[in-house]
């Protein structure tokens, strides 16, 4: 493999239908490789995206797995307490919900910019814009919590939302930099690495609930500021491009199916409907029944792990089911979570209510991207998925200050 110029092939050797989307363009090293170079010839580079050679995994794959699992960290800290924190500041209870909206409008935002960033000026700027907005996000909601204003919390919540947008494009940045066959794996794989933050969350909120319980919110969003730092940290050890793989460039001359892009966006956005209803009313439920604030952020910590784990076994359920049958199955599951939650009036059914929405997420989600891939995405097309999910789950917190709950 070797950048343009630099010895084995060059542009001027090939047939002009050989060289594809591996056109250069400023700013970019292209790969020129003979047709049929042998793939032990192609390993990616320390710190690139997941690419399956042989059952062996990329290194990079730990890096994206990391930073993801940091930002759903950030993410779980600030779940349980949107809600809690909304009820106590919103002016009107119908405001409550307004900072988690404010979050997912950040991150419908931040959806097509960091498409374009990603393109133009690489994954580690990129990426490490997208925690630098998430750090701000964090000190401007401890700000606006520690003296009790309402709409510097919200704007703390839209800017983590952004990073949170940002945060999305590492799943599709493992799969853009593998091998077509193993888009999917590397994909789930770093979705799936979301679990760790619901084991890490509970530790993390009982040091924070310890050491700061006067100031238990706001202490929270300052752990959320924290753990974008570790985000950026690991952003600016990634590469500064994905890898530009020969598998995937030969994908890539096919053009993108839009037409293939809207079943399973729809299948995906209204997975994040049901789940945003059911996850921006409990809490606020769970308080109304009596139960303590820890326990609410013990709940949400089991509702992040069954958020994210499935994805390790997603593939393998989806192999078996197929991926329609896979997204079906997981939208049943986030029906008859919102049954359950409806009349749920203690610690374990509520509980139960979010592991079991979680888990129905995620096998809807997963599915539905398995769908996406087989589609050969654009990163315009993946930003345009993106932005529907973020949409929708506006439109379930919206629904969730009017729905019955608990």
């Amino acid at each position: 493999m070797t950048a343009i110029g630099q010895g084995r092939a060059t542009p001027s050797d090939m047939p002009e239908s050989e060289i594809g989307s591996g056109m250069a363009r400023a700013g970019r090293l292209a790969c020129f490789c003979p047709p049929g170079l042998p793939s032990r010839e192609l390993a990616p580079s320390p710190g690139s995206a997941a690419f399956v050679t042989d059952g062996r995994w990329s290194p990079g794959v730990v890096t994206l797995a990391g930073g993801f699992a940091l930002s759903v960290l950030s993410q779980s800290l600030t779940l349980g307490m949107l809600p809690l924190a909304g009820r106590l500041l919103a002016p009107s209870p119908h405001l409550m919900s307004a900072p988690y909206i404010a979050m997912l409008l950040g991150a419908a935002l931040a959806t097509f910019p960091a498409s374009f960033l990603l393109d133009a000026f690489g994954r580690r700027a990129a990426l490490a814009l997208g925690a630098s907005l998430g750090i701000a996000g964090g000190l401007i909601m401890a700000f606006g919590l520690s003296f009790s204003l309402f709409a510097p919390f919200c704007l703390g919540a839209f800017w983590l939302g952004v990073a949170q947008g940002f945060s999305l494009f590492y799943r599709h940045e493992a799969a853009l930099g593998s091998d077509p066959r193993g888009r999917a794996r590397a994909a789930l794989v770093v979705f799936g690495s979301g679990a760790l933050a619901g084991l890490i969350g509970p530790a993390l909120a009982g040091f924070v609930a310890q050491h700061a319980p006067e100031k238990l919110f706001a202490a929270t969003a300052l752990a959320a500021a924290a753990t974008q730092v570790l985000v950026l940290v690991l952003a600016v050890f990634t590469t500064a491009r994905a890898p530009i793989l020969p598998g995937a460039a030969l994908h890539e001359k096919t053009a993108p199916d839009w037409a293939a892009f809207v079943a399973p966006s729809l299948i995906a956005a209204l997975a994040w409907f049901g789940m945003t209803v059911a996850m921006v009313g409990a809490p606020g439920a769970m308080s109304g029944c009596g139960i303590a604030a820890p326990d609410v952020f013990s709940a949400v910590s089991w509702h992040v792990i069954a958020m994210y784990a499935p994805a390790f076994f997603a593939g393998a359920l989806a192999r078996r089911l197929g991926a329609d049958a896979t997204a079906g199955l997981g939208l049943a599951l986030i029906a008859a979570a919102w049954a359950l939650e409806i009349y749920a009036g203690d610690y374990w059914r509520f509980a139960a209510a979010l592991i079991v929405v979680a888990v129905g997420w995620s096998l809807a989600t997963a599915g539905a991207s398995l769908r996406l891939y087989r589609a050969n995405p654009s990163r315009a097309m993946l930003a345009a998925h993106d932005a529907l999910l973020f949409v929708s789950a506006m439109g379930g917190a919206l629904a969730a200050a009017f729905l019955p709950v608990g």
